[in-house]
C-alpha cells in the first residue's frame, strides 16, 4: 500500500504539473488570437474571458492525457535514474504490478477526461457557439473604440470616431470610409464621410440608422481627379440589422445522446472521436510505462523525444482517420477502433519486449555455460 500510494502520488503530481503548463501555453495562444479580434472589433472585449472558459473543457480532454502519458515518463525515468525502480524491483516489484499500480490514476484520469469529452466539452462548444451567433450579430456601435479606426465587413468598411457616449449613441468627430459593391463589373470606387457628430436612431420598424450632421461625402476612385465633394447638414446611413441565431451546428456541439444512433457520417465519426479519448488514456498509460524504463548511464531523457513522437504518431493517426471517417473514405464499423488496436499492439510489443530479450538472453547464457 505504501509503495502504491507513493507511486500513486509521483505520477498524479507530474500529471498536474505537466498539464498545468500546457494548458497555460494552448490557453495563451488562443486568448491572443481572441484579443486580436477584440481589438480589430470583430468581437466583444468584455466576453473574452467568458470565450475562455466555455473553451476549457475541450482543451482539457485533449490535454490530460499527454499529461498522464508524460507524467509516467518523467515520474518513472527519475526513479529509475535514482535507482528507486532497481530497489522495487528487488524487493518483487514486476512489470506486471507496476503497470497495475499505474493504472489506478489512469483509471481517475480516463474518467475525468470520459466526462470532459462525452458531457461537458459538448456543452461547452454549445455555448461558445451561441456566443459567437451573438458577436455576429452585434452592430459596429457595439464594438466600436473611440480614437481607434475599426474595420468591418471584411475590410470594405472602416470607422473612426474621436468620441463616444457611454451609451454609445451619440459620437463626435466621424470618419467612415466604405467600398461599394462592383456593379455591372465596374469598380464603384470608394465613398469617405466625414461628420462633425452622429448618432445611431432606432426606427419603429426596428431598423437602426446612423444619421450624421454637418459633414462631407466624397465619391471616387483613389489615384484619379473625378472625386465628387458633396456638403450635407443632415445624412442618413442604414446598418445592418442585426441577425441573433440560436441554431448550431457543429457536431462537436451537439450533445452525446443525440449522435447515438444518428446515420450521419459525421455524427458517427464525433461519436468514436469522443469514445476514443478515455480509450487513449489507457492505452497510453500501456506505452509510457515500458519507455519509461531507462539506464542510470543513459540519463532519464534518453527515450523521451521517441516516446513523444510515438504519441504524436498516435493522436496524428486518430486525427486523420477521423478526417477519412466523415469523408466516407472508411467503414463506421472499422472507424476509429483499428488505430486503437494498432497502438494496443505496439504498446503490447514494447511491454514484453524487454522481459522477452532477458528471458532469451538468460537461456543463452546457460546454454553457453552447460557447453563449457
Amino acid at each position: 500500500m505504501i509503495v502504491f500510494r507513493y507511486l500513486s502520488r509521483e505520477v498524479l503530481l507530474t500529471l498536474s504539473a505537466v498539464s498545468a503548463v500546457l494548458l497555460v501555453i494552448i490557453m495563451s495562444g488562443r486568448f491572443i488570437k481572441y484579443l486580436a479580434q477584440a481589438a480589430s472589433g470583430a468581437m466583444d472585449p468584455s466576453s473574452l474571458f467568458l470565450i475562455m472558459g466555455f473553451r476549457l473543457p475541450g482543451f482539457m480532454q485533449l490535454i490530460l492525457p499527454l499529461g498522464l502519458f508524460l507524467g509516467i515518463l518523467l515520474a518513472y525515468g527519475r526513479m529509475y535514474l535514482e535507482s528507486e525502480m532497481t530497489v522495487l524491483s528487488a524487493t518483487g516489484m514486476s512489470q506486471q504490478r507496476l503497470l497495475g499500480i499505474t493504472m489506478v490514476p489512469a483509471v481517475i484520469v480516463a474518467l475525468i477526461v470520459a466526462w470532459l469529452s462525452l458531457s461537458l466539452a459538448p456543452q461547452g462548444a454549445n455555448q461558445f457557439q451561441l456566443l459567437l451567433n451573438k458577436q455576429d450579430a452585434l452592430t459596429e456601435f457595439d464594438t466600436l473604440e473611440p480614437g481607434r479606426f475599426q474595420a468591418l465587413n471584411d475590410g470594405s468598411r472602416v470607422t473612426y470616431t474621436e468620441q463616444l457616449t457611454n451609451d454609445r449613441t451619440h459620437l463626435n468627430g466621424v470618419f467612415i470610409t466604405q467600398k461599394p459593391a462592383a456593379q455591372n463589373g465596374k469598380d464603384r470606387g470608394i465613398t469617405v464621410l466625414v461628420a462633425e457628430k452622429g448618432r445611431q436612431e432606432v426606427r419603429a420598424d426596428g431598423s437602426r440608422w446612423l444619421i450624421l450632421d454637418n459633414g462631407y461625402r466624397y465619391d471616387g476612385n483613389p489615384g484619379q481627379a473625378d472625386y465628387r465633394a458633396i456638403q450635407y447638414d443632415t445624412y442618413g446611413v442604414l446598418l445592418p440589422k442585426p441577425d441573433v441565431s440560436d441554431e448550431v451546428t457543429d457536431r462537436d456541439a451537439m450533445p452525446t445522446m443525440d449522435l447515438v444512433g444518428n446515420p450521419d457520417i459525421r455524427a458517427q465519426a464525433e461519436l468514436q472521436w469522443r469514445f476514443s479519448m478515455p480509450l487513449l488514456v489507457f492505452i497510453v498509460t500501456l506505452i509510457a510505462v515500458p519507455l519509461s524504463r531507462v539506464n542510470p548511464r543513459q540519463g532519464r531523457f534518453l527515450k523521451l523525444l521517441p516516446a513523444i513522437l510515438l504519441y504524436m504518431a498516435y493522436v496524428t493517426a486518430l486525427i486523420l482517420v477521423r478526417g477519412a471517417l466523415e469523408k466516407g473514405k472508411i467503414s463506421p464499423a472499422l472507424g476509429l477502433w483499428w488505430v486503437h488496436g494498432l497502438f494496443l499492439i505496439i504498446g503490447l510489443l514494447l511491454f514484453y519486449w524487454e522481459p522477452l530479450r532477458l528471458k532469451l538472453a538468460n537461456r543463452r547464457s546457460v546454454k553457453e555455460m552447460a557447453r563449457g
